[in-house]
This record gives C-alpha cells, sequence and structure tokens, in this order.
C-alpha cells in the first residue's frame, strides 16, 4: 500500500506492506471515504492518485489504475492538469508518457494489458469495444479489425459471471460469435497467462493476421 504524507514517518508507524511517500498536497486533492465500519479514511484524488502511481508504478500497472480512475469518471484533463501544475518534477516525464496510454473503454485488467501488447506489437488497427450486429443480438468485442475481420476476446472469468448465469451467457454469447464466425469474422482468446508471454502471444496474431489477408483474396476463377 503507497501512502502520501506531507510528513516524515518514523520507521516503526507504518506496516511492512505500506510504503510512504513525503509529497507535497493540495488540500483540493483529498477525499473523503467512509468505510464499512463507518471509519473515515482521507485519501487522494482519483486524478492526483493516477498521476502518483503514474511516477513511480510499472507504465502497465499505472495504465491499468488509469484506465479503471477514467471509467470510475475521473477525468484526463485534470490528471494532465495536476501534472503540469504539480511542484514535483521527479518521474514526471514517466508519469506523461503513461497518460498518453490511458483508454477508459477497457474493461478490466486483462483487456488494458492487451491493449498495450498490441500497440507494442505496431498493431494499431484494433478498435477497442467495437459493437457488430447479429441475427442474435449486438456482439461488443474486446477488440476487432473491421478491415481484416479479426475479433480479439480477452477471457477473463468475470466477462462472464458479471452479467447473469454463467451458462446462459455463455449461450448467448455462442450464439452470437457463430453468426459471426459465419459472417467471415476469426475470432483470437487470449488468456491471462498469454499476457506474460509476448512472444508467443504475437506469434499467434501474426499468424492469425496471415489467416486473414488469405481470407480476403479473391478465388481464381
Amino acid at each position: 500500500m503507497h501512502v502520501t504524507t506531507q510528513y516524515a514517518n518514523s520507521s516503526t508507524s507504518a506496516g511492512a506492506d505500506v510504503l510512504t511517500h513525503r509529497l507535497p498536497l493540495d488540500p483540493a486533492e483529498i477525499r473523503i471515504l467512509q468505510m464499512p465500519d463507518g471509519r473515515d479514511i482521507q485519501v487522494t484524488s482519483l486524478e492526483r492518485t493516477v498521476v502518483d502511481c503514474a511516477r513511480i508504478l510499472r507504465p502497465d500497472a499505472a495504465t491499468v489504475i488509469g484506465d479503471a480512475a477514467l471509467r470510475k469518471g475521473a477525468e484526463l484533463a485534470r490528471m494532465l492538469r495536476t501534472l503540469e501544475e504539480s511542484p514535483i518534477k521527479r518521474g514526471s516525464r514517466r508519469a506523461a508518457d503513461v497518460l498518453e496510454l490511458l483508454d477508459g473503454r477497457s474493461e478490466s485488467a486483462g483487456e488494458t494489458r492487451t491493449r498495450l501488447l498490441l500497440r507494442s506489437f505496431g498493431m494499431y488497427g484494433f478498435q477497442p469495444q467495437y459493437e457488430l450486429p447479429t441475427g442474435s443480438g449486438l456482439f461488443r468485442a474486446d477488440f476487432a479489425d473491421p478491415d481484416r475481420r479479426i475479433i480479439i476476446e480477452f477471457d477473463g472469468k468475470a466477462k462472464y459471471s458479471d452479467y447473469g448465469p454463467t451458462d446462459q451467457v455463455l449461450l448467448a454469447e455462442r450464439s452470437r460469435e457463430n453468426a459471426l464466425a459465419e459472417a467471415g469474422w476469426i475470432f483470437l482468446r487470449v488468456e491471462w497467462k498469454q499476457l506474460d508471454a509476448p512472444v508467443q502471444l504475437r506469434r499467434r496474431l501474426v499468424a492469425t493476421l496471415a489467416r486473414a489477408d488469405m481470407q480476403k483474396r479473391p478465388r481464381p476463377a
């Protein structure tokens, strides 16, 4: 846990899993959260939290936090202003680079990490949360390249358990996928463990792109 304070803590005042940062704090950046047990705790605003995390965390971890903050209502313009007006200079370039990567359309940590990997591979044709109508209802792809007709789906457990009984969700999803496959769309599924093996994932993506390109070629008469 990272804690920001304006004073120096003693080495024994925090737990072993707490890292204290002595930094200037504007009162306007402080919020009060009420805990389930009724206690009030002070926290930094979503925007200040993202900027602080972007200064010190790995870019992928900080981007996951930033995307989540945008989905919760944080404003990117305010994050940029917070960074620009901050007297803290250490990590500013690093934070600015992270803010450029944020996209609140990513609905999970897995989707954020997938998006960052696609970017690192130079594959910019994939659009997040791309909606496709089918005869079985609207399908919203995690990522889609409409030109090559490729859909990338990040498979997280919450994807199927958050919106209703799992068996019903799976059946409805499968029906829409079948309709899209029949229309020529190619599906590529990405799992958590594959995000930590970027070389193998890139190889799969390149093979999928090649397959899509072959599919688009006109057949000889």
